[in-house]
């Protein structure tokens, strides 16, 4: 039937969402062009590239603007006087907050994790399903101390600004009650015994036939799965998910100036990759949210336009990450990769200004291209957190070795361009070879890096 489905629309997966969303049913918004890990990024060029070129792609695929976006890992950074965490430059720069772009590019909210809003612990999303993440939070946690507690509710909009008066944009905060519901391998919903279990697979083929039984239960304990339980078990927890939100909102009604709205933001792998059974589960939630008078779906905007936030909140640095921090994307362990993203970035900034003040010639656009190309995939922060996480460490490894050696490649042709002369066979060979590998961006323009970009 799936396949049915996916020759029935010709494979046009995004076109269906389109549909959606223009019938009112849905909002998409975006993300980083290649969730590049932003408070990290090393120039505010290539913030602005990785915005910028998702706002365009956004617009190439579904013919309108994104309103919203989801920040990679919903990691934050005001402005500040940034010093690079590694690397031999140690010069103190400033660094425009991430909002601060967002209002340039008329992207009109974003989202955060509970803890940049009120302090206290992060929840963290991801330690549960990776026991590398658990051995290295333990090294981290004994360094970390959350931020003290600040009384203010997760349950409406504000605006973030870290410059006064300026840039404002507002977000939407990470509701932790439902979250730790849905998230959670352990204790939440996808950790029910009669689930079907993630890591135990039958070899050869790979098929899962085993129950979750128990959350910590080992693999030769793990019982037959029984689709026919999943019915009922799938009814009881939308109910109870139903409730939970219904408990929420009239519980904190009373204490808000704007009807209370509950952001609930998952991972989409999380239904229907770690939990076989997510998507079945939101449908039956969906049901039975259009049933309930008390509750109502609502688009980002939407809301936004008819309850405008007014109390401005100066937001700290941080993510949805274990320990609300970026020490899942920079360790010990990947502290390497950083040094070859700031390299790259550096020499991308300086040929994008070269390439906005020279003639434009075609070929040597078609060069800068490949190399701002290979930089997004470099800085794509997946390389980092398959790292950390060691769940496909070295397959991460040799991708950003490969995407480090491809753009120095690629600039030694920018190079010899540069100098007005003329690249070998060879290298033009060379340069083909990785436009068909990485053939991403088909209109990138080398221009997005360059300074002027900054000039708000």
């Amino acid at each position: 039937r799936i396949l049915h489905d996916y020759e029935e629309i010709g494979g046009d997966i995004l076109g269906e969402f389109k549909k959606f969303q223009e019938k009112g049913m849905i909002e998409i918004i975006t993300c980083g062009a290649t969730h590049g890990y932003l408070p990290l990024i090393g120039t505010d060029n290539s913030v602005y590239a990785q915005l910028a070129l998702a706002k365009q792609v956004h617009r190439r695929h579904f013919g309108t603007d994104p309103k919203g976006i989801w920040l990679p890992e919903a990691a934050y950074r005001p402005r500040y006087e940034w010093v690079p965490p590694v690397g031999e430059d140690k010069t103190p720069r400033l660094r425009r907050g991430i909002e601060e772009f967002l209002y340039h590019l008329d992207i009109r909210f974003f989202f955060v994790d509970t803890h940049l809003l009120k302090g206290g612990r992060a929840i963290g999303v991801y330690i549960d399903r990776f026991e590398a993440l658990k051995k290295l939070w333990a090294q981290f946690e004994k360094q970390y101390s959350p931020r003290e507690e600040i009384p203010r509710s997760p349950y409406k909009p504000y605006l973030c600004s870290s410059v006064e008066g300026k840039y404002a944009t507002p977000f939407y905060v990470r509701d932790p009650e439902t979250g730790l519901q849905v998230w959670s391998g352990e204790w939440g919903y996808p950790g029910n015994p009669a689930y079907l279990d993630f890591h135990k697979k039958h070899f050869p083929g790979g098929h899962r036939y085993w129950r979750v039984t128990h959350p910590k239960a080992d693999l030769a304990d793990k019982d037959l799965y029984h689709p026919e339980w999943i019915p009922d078990t799938i009814a009881e927890q939308a109910h109870h998910f139903t409730t939970l939100c219904e408990g929420i909102i009239e519980k904190v009604s009373a204490e808000l100036d704007v009807p209370p709205i509950i952001s609930a933001p998952f991972d989409a792998e999380l239904f229907g990759h770690w939990w076989f059974e997510g998507p079945d589960w939101l449908l039956q939630v969906a049901r039975n949210i259009a049933a309930n008078p008390n509750l109502q779906m609502t688009r980002g905007w939407d809301y936004l336009e008819k309850y405008p936030p007014s109390e401005v909140v100066h937001l700290p640095e941080g993510s949805w990450g274990q320990g609300g921090f970026h020490y899942i994307w920079l360790n010990d362990w990947t502290k390497w990769t950083w040094e070859h993203i700031y390299k790259a970035e550096k020499i991308m900034r300086d040929y994008a200004n070269w390439w906005v003040q020279t003639e434009q010639k075609p070929q040597i656009k078609r060069v800068l291209a490949q190399m701002g190309r290979e930089l997004l995939l470099l800085e794509s922060s997946d390389w980092q957190f398959l790292i950390s996480t060691w769940s496909a460490r070295d397959y991460a490894e040799r991708r950003v070795a490969f995407h480090w050696e491809k753009f120095m490649e690629i600039e030694k042709i920018a190079k010899t361009l540069r100098e007005g002369k003329e690249p070998t066979s060879g290298q033009w060979r060379e340069l083909e070879l990785i436009e068909a590998q990485d053939d991403i961006f088909p209109d990138l323009d080398p221009a997005l890096w360059a300074d002027r970009n900054l000039e708000f």
